[in-house]
């Protein structure tokens, strides 16, 4: 059970109970699932019963009492614990983090994407500032993501060095005949060009809109090109190398991958639930990134996949004298799917993602 099918086996265990009119409570329209805090167990939490509690007119806790045996009986649901002062800890029947990356395994780096287009139409305007342009190109790859036709343009052509250099791409240009919602980030302090395509365009998008981005060097600027764990871009492509190279040295030692359990039958290895939370959030993070045209969350949500990843790296390939096992199969399918969600976001940045690094 995928996270999305679990938001709605939550809200529909909830409208069973308002049914039988155990809880007079207006359902939401959606629900929020992710790994159990500190304190926590299972597999996933929710904080519904704390979020309707005052409408009900009851504790978040008795709310969390009547909600748990409606969920505890949807099929796919193992069971159902509360902790701290109404939180509903899920754990469910059979493997989700297998589930998860089987889908994105299966995906490849179109992950998240939505097929076949959805036939809206958007447009993005921009002044003649580089990163405006810079914006308004990642955007659009990142609707077409979400199956949007999208069409760029901008007040004048763009000049042909960021062209050439940044791989941006206008449609047309000129003053529209009528004004149109305009992508207006910070501008740029300085040309980004010195950077070369993949820092530059990072330095760019990676700060929200409102933000100033840094590329002159007493700016700090020089800091995108640096490959060190103070860089998040550096941070990022170097993750998704890693699990390029875990790959390989699986090979040298006579295995491959294979989705399935984590965790072998004497493991005291904690399942990664931080990186596994944000493989399943990739999908709405792609939907806000497009829906707000903000490469930057975009951006910020690599960064935490890259460090989950780091993190969890050391777990995946045998030590000493120890036997490639399944469970080290399958955290070596979760390296890859990790990696794989890496270069898909990357190149929605229009930033590369080498397999050396």
């Amino acid at each position: 059970m995928t996270p999305v099918e679990l938001s709605r086996t939550v809200l529909r265990a909830m409208r069973h109970a308002v049914d039988a009119g155990e809880l007079r409570v207006d359902v939401p329209e959606s629900v929020k699932v992710e790994p159990p805090r500190p304190g926590g167990c299972g597999d996933y939490a929710t904080n519904l019963a704390l979020r309707v509690a005052r409408d009900a007119g009851r504790p978040p806790r008795e709310v969390a009492e009547l909600l748990s045996p409606w969920l505890a009986a949807e099929p796919g649901i193992a069971g159902v614990d509360i902790t701290g002062p109404g939180f509903l800890n899920i754990t469910l029947a059979g493997a989700p983090a297998e589930a998860l990356v089987r889908d994105i395994l299966r995906c490849g780096e179109s992950y998240g994407h939505v097929r076949p287009d959805t036939g809206a139409l958007a447009q993005l305007h921009t002044p003649h500032e580089v990163r405006a342009v810079v914006v308004a190109d990642s955007a659009r790859r990142i609707l077409r993501s979400q199956g949007v036709l999208v069409r760029v343009t901008s007040d004048a052509a763009p000049d042909r060095e960021w062209v050439d250099t940044l791989g941006v791409r206008v449609d047309a240009y000129g003053r529209p005949p009528q004004p149109l919602p305009t992508l207006r980030p910070v501008p740029a302090p300085a040309a980004p060009l010195r950077l070369g395509r993949d820092a530059a365009r990072w330095a760019l998008l990676y700060p929200a809109a409102h933000d100033h981005p840094r590329i002159a060097p007493e700016q700090g600027g020089d800091e995108h090109l640096a490959q060190r764990e103070t860089n998040p871009l550096f941070r990022v492509r170097y993750a998704h190398a890693r699990s390029r190279a875990l790959t390989r040295n699986a090979a040298a030692l006579g295995f491959d991958s294979a989705p399935g359990p984590l965790q072998g039958p004497a493991s005291d290895e904690a399942t990664p639930h931080e990186l596994l939370g944000h493989l399943a959030a990739h999908p709405p993070v792609l939907a806000a990134a497009a829906r707000h045209r903000a490469p930057d969350r975009l951006a910020r949500h690599l960064v935490a996949i890259a460090d989950g990843l780091l993190a969890y790296q050391h777990t995946v390939l045998p030590l000493g004298d120890e036997k490639p096992s399944a469970a080290h199969r399958a955290r070596l399918a979760l390296a890859e799917a990790a990696g794989t969600v890496l270069a898909g976001g990357l190149s929605l940045l229009g930033v590369s993602a080498p397999d050396y690094l």
